[in-house]
């Protein structure tokens, strides 16, 4: 049995990664930039005053209506950035060398504590209303874009070598290959990352449609603020009106948008055998039933694609390989590109440190405190995740019966804001010992949990059918079914989920490890509590110190763990 499955998740030399230039270079700008912001947040208005949250029953659709907005423009901007930044990374090596690490500090960016400096620095340039849309729908970006990114990047960089070299024998150019290589390829992982990035946007949205600091008020009418302003005024009916509607909006996602996608993508698995319980929708069936779909398809869709066809045809037949003279005068081009990036950052830099030169020796002793609790909690939480997750990701993916019961309750749970439910979970929490800290734990949990099943579920449904069955026919054990065939089916989408969980499990350290409830501030101690305690009492140069640290820590954690079994993953567990 081993021998059979033993070809089918083939190794390959290693690829050398970026040197540590690259990093260095990236964390050096991301710090100039924030340095940037917070330098234009001092010089905010001094008071904003935001608008009143009704938390009348009959607002809800009013306020549904424009947080789904925001979402879908979040979204639109994630996928886009997705489809052109994961290519680059995938495709490009010496591009490679500085994406990829620019992704591994961005997603690392606590974007809660950031979010204080982005508003601030927006209202001082632009108006008050147009700032604080932005920066919700900056916010939600940031919440939605990483996993999707490290999915699609996981999957081109995944793609057999049998069809890379097909794609190559017929000369496909790039937008021929993305239509029929790489976007059926990746399509079934880019679904469920997106199911993903819009359960965590859900999350993040309390935080982007409610945010004060200090006597400036930067509320938004929505879902969001709705859920908050009933949490603080500890009106538990308004609560559950609020979550009323959000679950109500999710169901209807999930069975007029979500359901019918994955039924759709079922035809891009990768199989010789056809599964006999394939996905099913009764809103994808019903589309494919009525005129309007076909009329649609006949006379919009088919003469977009094939004018986009004969358009990339015609100016870009196949790939052209780069000239000699290219060649030559690319050290001239990233001699300039380095003078113009280097002296900016150079003054940044030097800027940066004196502001950091004025943090007190006993805060940044604080800090070095709180980053190694909070990354105990961080560990804790996903390794709490990790099993559970694992087995019940396989289960949905692999069993039908299993994903129509689970996989609804599944997308409804993960949607769900913890936030809007930690007020009442805290009281319980607060009577038992270790109470705070346990409550950390439990909110970084439910806030990066389903990173980890959503990319699971992913892995698990792209199993070849024909291996399944292989594996039945074998009689295997469910211990060598789990040890040949699921783990190491899923081990890149595995490792994508726990990158990602993990980034998000230091976001919400922001606000897991401090809250106020009922007038009083409860914290423990964290580098989310210092930089959420820095926003509120407006101390940039602690939100400033503790930020730098925390992209730090992640950074160096990314480099030294987290990409080395993105390579593995990569490397020995291409399906071929």
């Amino acid at each position: 049995m081993k021998r059979l499955f033993s070809g089918i998740f083939t190794s390959y030399e290693a690829v050398p990664h970026a040197g540590g230039w690259a990093d260095a270079v990236v964390i050096g700008l991301v710090i100039v930039l924030i340095f940037a912001g917070v330098r234009l947040a001092i010089g905010a208005p001094a008071a904003v005053e935001g608008p009143s949250v009704s938390l009348q029953p009959e607002v809800l659709p009013y306020y549904a209506a424009r947080s789904l907005g925001r979402m879908a423009a979040a979204y639109v901007l994630s996928l886009g950035f997705t489809i052109i930044y994961g290519r680059a990374a995938a495709y490009h090596r010496r591009a490679e060398q500085v994406l990829m690490p620019v992704l591994d500090v961005l997603q690392s960016v606590p974007i809660l504590s950031f979010l204080p400096v982005v508003l601030l620095s927006l209202s001082a340039i632009l108006p008050q209303a147009a700032a604080a849309e932005l920066a919700a729908i900056v916010l939600i970006f940031t919440s939605q874009v990483w996993n999707m990114t490290f999915a699609w990047y996981q999957s081109l960089t995944t793609i057999p070598n049998e069809l890379n070299e097909a794609s190559t024998v017929f000369r496909l150019n790039t937008w021929l290959r993305f239509r029929t290589l790489e976007l059926p390829f990746g399509a079934i992982s880019l679904i469920w990352n997106s199911m993903m990035s819009w359960a965590g946007g859900w999350f993040f949205l309390m935080a982007a449609e409610a945010f004060t600091v200090g006597d400036k008020d930067f509320r938004l009418r929505g879902l969001g603020a709705y859920l908050h302003e009933a949490a603080q005024q500890e009106d538990y009916r308004a609560i559950l009106w609020g979550l009323g509607a959000l679950v109500l909006v999710i169901v209807l996602l999930d069975q007029l948008v979500w359901r019918p996608l994955l039924a759709w993508s079922d035809r891009f698995k990768l199989e010789m055998a056809e599964s006999g319980n394939p996905p099913t929708s009764w809103f994808y069936s019903l589309l494919q039933r009525t005129r309007v779909t076909g009329w649609l398809d006949r006379h919009l869709y088919q003469p977009v694609v094939g004018a986009l066809d004969r358009l990339a045809l015609t100016y870009r037949p196949f790939k052209a390989a780069p000239g000699a003279e290219q060649g030559a005068s690319r050290t001239w081009v990233t001699g300039l590109i380095a003078l113009a990036v280097g002296v900016p950052l150079a003054y940044g830099l030097l800027r940066t440190g004196q502001m950091l030169v004025q943090v007190p020796g006993e805060q940044w002793q604080a800090i070095a405190l709180g980053t190694s609790a909070t990354l105990a909690r961080i560990v804790a939480a996903l390794l709490i995740a990790l099993a559970w997750t694992v087995p019940v990701g396989v289960l949905i993916g692999t069993s039908q019966r299993a994903a129509a019961v689970l996989q609804p309750l599944v997308q409804i749970m993960a949607s769900i804001p913890a936030t809007a439910l930690f007020p009442v979970m805290l009281l319980v929490l607060l009577k038992l010992p270790g109470g705070l800290n346990l409550a950390a734990v439990l909110l970084m949990l439910m806030g990066t949990q389903w990173y980890v099943l959503f990319n699971v579920i992913a892995g698990a449904t792209a199993i070849p059918q024909d291996l399944t069955f292989t594996s039945s026919l074998l009689n295997m054990s469910r211990r060598d079914r789990w040890r040949i065939l699921f783990l190491p089916a899923i081990f890149p989408y595995m490792v994508t989920g726990a990158i990602t969980a993990s980034g998000g499990a230091w976001n919400a350290s922001i606000v897991a490890e401090y809250f106020q409830l009922g007038g009083h501030t409860h914290q423990v101690t964290g580098i989310g509590a210092l930089i959420s305690d820095a926003t509120a009492r407006g101390d940039f140069h602690l939100l400033l110190a503790s930020t730098v640290v925390m992209i730090l820590t992640v950074a160096l954690l990314n480099r030294v763990f987290w990409r080395r079994l993105y390579r593995q993953a990569e490397n020995r567990f291409r399906m071929e």
